[in-house]
């Protein structure tokens, strides 16, 4: 016996326009190497949630895909993940330091409504120390990169296993 999901048909998955890194390994190479050194001392979890704010506003559904499982294989909860595009109405899901990330990471990622104002970066500079700012603001331009190059080139969603590029 069938089930009705089963006979379901979903619209058909697009190829991506072109496997960058085939064609430019060392860009490829230099973007994996600045992405690990970019999380040095950042919570796992934290990290993960800035990617996939930065994805969400990107409109990246490759990062999407690999940060969520990324995020889940980490511990972080699915309500926490689903919340997150609400994050100004589900405050209580994060805690303040998450918040001020969030919020950054908001600001630097849409840099087309103006600059990272100064009480976004103030609040962030209240719960990160000046090392971890840098980590973090590191963190946030890193992931940006990898949304342009993943929105460009239509990397396709769906296949991502956690830990897959590490």
């Amino acid at each position: 016996m069938s089930t009705a999901q089963e006979n379901v048909e979903y619209a058909a998955e697009e190829a991506p326009r072109l496997e960058w890194a085939e064609h430019a390994p060392d860009v490829y190479k230099a973007m994996i190497r600045l992405d690990s050194v970019a999380k040095r001392g950042l919570d796992p979890k934290l990290y993960e949630l800035v990617k996939i704010r930065a994805s969400q506003l990107n409109h990246c559904a490759f990062c999407l895909d690999m940060h969520t499982k990324d995020a889940l294989a980490a511990g972080e909860s699915v309500e926490r993940i689903v919340q997150l595009s609400a994050w100004q109405e589900s405050r209580h899901f994060y805690t303040e330091k998450e918040l001020a990330a969030i919020e950054l990471t908001e600001a630097v990622t849409v840099l087309t409504e103006g600059f990272v104002p100064d009480e976004v970066y103030e609040k962030a500079a209240k719960h990160f120390d000046e090392a971890e700012l840098s980590q973090l603001v590191a963190a946030i331009a890193v992931i940006n990169a990898w949304n342009r190059f993943g929105v460009t080139f239509r990397k396709t969603p769906g296949h991502y296993r956690p830990g897959q590029y590490r």
